[in-house]
């Protein structure tokens, strides 16, 4: 019988679009076998992987809010990978730390299916615009769960507070309703996802203090990447985060 172990590798590997926006459900069984990290994982071929990014401009125009759409599923597909990548590189963390990240891994996907679903009504699909694997190059480098959650659930979810609450604004302003409210869905149950970062990097380190945090961020990543302008502090302080925490990465002006 298969594992929730192979189950995350093969979503991590496989090259089929359909099982990357809707994988099945995960067995019941862990193997709890040595570490595993994956180094990249398989991209169906509808998608073109590009060093750079677009900027998300031209927002009035159907081809630009698909293109951010695409986007931003294309870093909750990332995600959802990572979650699975972190599940096999740290057997040695609390079952209840794996089991959560299987959970975020499942409303990551959901996500995706959202995004599609509205790419779709604005006349493109899946694969209509490059992608920038740019998680991947970052995230597998980091050497323990705290260093994990430091990323994910403490920095790159705890942005993505920022950046819902303003492309749903953005969508808004140009008339697309559905758009902004995809993203007010995302950006409230994003609140979990950050919440549950800040619950494991305390458990793990005893507290959740700026600098510990910044210090456990693997090189080059910075705080200043870890915020959106002005700081969403309503639902970051949701999510477990202090108004200490959020005055020091308010100020803080190092190196991005």
């Amino acid at each position: 019988m298969s594992s929730v172990e192979a189950w995350a590798r093969d979503y991590i590997l496989t090259t089929d679009l359909a099982t990357k926006l809707a994988p099945a459900e995960p067995p019941k069984i862990w193997d709890d076998g040595p570490s595993e990290r994956l180094v990249a994982p398989g991209r169906p071929a509808e998608f073109t992987i590009e060093e750079r990014a677009h900027r998300t401009r031209g927002l009035n125009a159907p081809s630009g809010r698909a293109r951010a759409l695409h986007t931003f599923l294309h870093h909750e597909l990332q995600a959802a990978e990572l979650m699975a990548w972190a599940i096999l590189a740290y057997p040695e963390a609390p079952r209840a730390f794996r089991e959560g990240l299987v959970r975020i891994l499942q409303d990551e996907t959901r996500h995706m299916r959202m995004y599609a679903a509205h790419i779709e009504t604005l006349g493109y699909g899946v694969g209509a615009f490059a992608v920038r694997d740019w998680f991947w190059t970052r995230v597998p480098s980091c050497p323990d769960p705290a260093s994990f959650v430091a990323v994910m659930g403490l920095g790159l979810e705890s942005a993505n507070l920022e950046h819902t609450a303003s492309f749903a604004a953005r969508f808004r302003s140009a008339g697309d309703e559905e758009g902004a409210r995809i993203q007010e869905v995302v950006g409230r149950e994003e609140i979990a996802h950050v919440r549950f970062g800040a619950t494991w990097f305390a458990a793990f380190r005893g507290a959740i203090a700026f600098d510990d945090w910044a210090k456990h961020l693997p090189e080059p990543l910075s705080p200043i990447l870890m915020r959106g302008r002005p700081l969403h502090r309503e639902a970051r302080r949701a999510a477990g985060q202090s108004d200490a925490f959020l005055d020091a990465l308010e100020a803080f002006e190092g190196r991005p």
